[in-house]
């Protein structure tokens, strides 16, 4: 076998297994580490007006678009642009840091 054949083969197993490791992101991993259910998500209004559920535990954030039934955003006037509305840090017990 070439050593080109040798490196291909290396590649394509190297990466495979990479593969295997699934990691859950539902479950935060943090100092506080609890499932992410137990924290209260609140609403970041981007400067177009569109919602985003947030939550803080105090050392780590989760940010992710908020869509309706159709994966539209949903843009509710919950707050003004660029603010924050909810007790998107309730639920730890970690002090942020900040």
């Amino acid at each position: 076998m070439n050593i080109l054949k040798i490196t291909a083969l290396l590649a394509v197993a190297g990466s495979l297994a990479a593969c295997s490791e699934k990691i859950d992101k539902t479950v935060d991993r943090g100092f506080d580490n609890k499932d992410l259910t137990q924290l209260k998500a609140g609403i970041w209004i981007d400067p177009n007006g569109c919602d985003h559920w947030i939550i803080d535990d105090g050392v780590e954030g989760y940010l992710s678009q908020r869509l309706d039934k159709f994966g539209k955003p949903v843009c509710s006037g919950a707050g003004p642009s660029s603010s924050a509305v909810g007790g998107y840090k309730s639920g730890s017990a970690f002090p942020d840091p900040i």
